[in-house]
C-alpha cells in the first residue's frame, strides 16, 4: 500500500514549475483544489482524463475548486501535451518524483509480467485549509472527472 496523506490529513506541500508558472500548495488558498495525478503525457489513458478535466473545468471554477495535473514529464513536454490538445487545466512538472513520493502515487506496477515504478492515477481533492478531503487512488478515467465535480458539488 502506498503511503502519502489520509483524508482528513495534511496535504503534503508542494513547489512545481508548472504551464502556469511555478505554483505552490499555499497558490490555493480559500479555494479547493484537485490535484491529479497522471502517469505521461499523450498517451490513452493521461489524454482522455485532461480533456474530460478541461472540459468541465468551468464547472469546477463555479465550484470553487481549480485543477491541476501532476507527472513526471519535463514542462516542454506538459506544454506540448496542453498545445496538442487544447488542454484548459495546468500541469505540473514533478521532475525528480519528489512530490509523488509525498503523495504516496510512485508505485511499483506491473504490466505484461514487468515489474518497474510508476505513477498511479490518482486524484486528492484538498480543501482550502490543506486538509485531504477525498483521495481517490487507482482511478479510471471514464467518468472520473464527473466524479470529483460531483462529490465537490454535494459538499459544496
Amino acid at each position: 500500500m502506498a503511503i502519502g496523506p489520509k483524508e482528513g490529513g495534511n496535504a503534503p506541500n508542494f513547489s512545481m514549475d508548472s504551464t502556469q508558472g511555478p505554483i505552490k500548495l499555499a497558490d490555493y488558498k480559500d479555494q479547493l483544489l484537485v490535484l491529479y495525478f497522471y502517469p505521461r503525457d499523450d498517451t490513452p489513458g493521461c489524454t482522455t482524463e485532461a480533456k474530460d478535466f478541461t472540459a468541465l473545468a468551468d464547472e469546477f471554477e463555479k465550484a470553487g475548486a481549480k485543477i491541476v495535473g501532476v507527472s513526471r514529464d519535463t514542462l516542454t513536454k506538459h506544454e506540448k501535451f496542453a498545445t496538442k490538445h487544447d488542454l484548459g487545466v495546468t500541469l505540473a512538472s514533478d521532475e525528480d518524483g519528489k512530490v509523488c513520493e509525498a503523495y504516496g502515487v510512485w508505485v511499483e506496477k506491473k504490466n505484461y509480467g514487468k515489474t518497474y515504478m510508476g505513477i498511479e492515477r490518482s486524484t486528492f481533492l484538498i480543501g482550502p485549509d490543506k486538509k485531504v478531503i477525498r483521495i481517490w487512488r487507482k482511478v479510471r478515467v471514464k467518468g472520473h472527472a464527473e466524479d470529483v465535480l460531483n462529490v465537490i458539488k454535494s459538499d459544496a
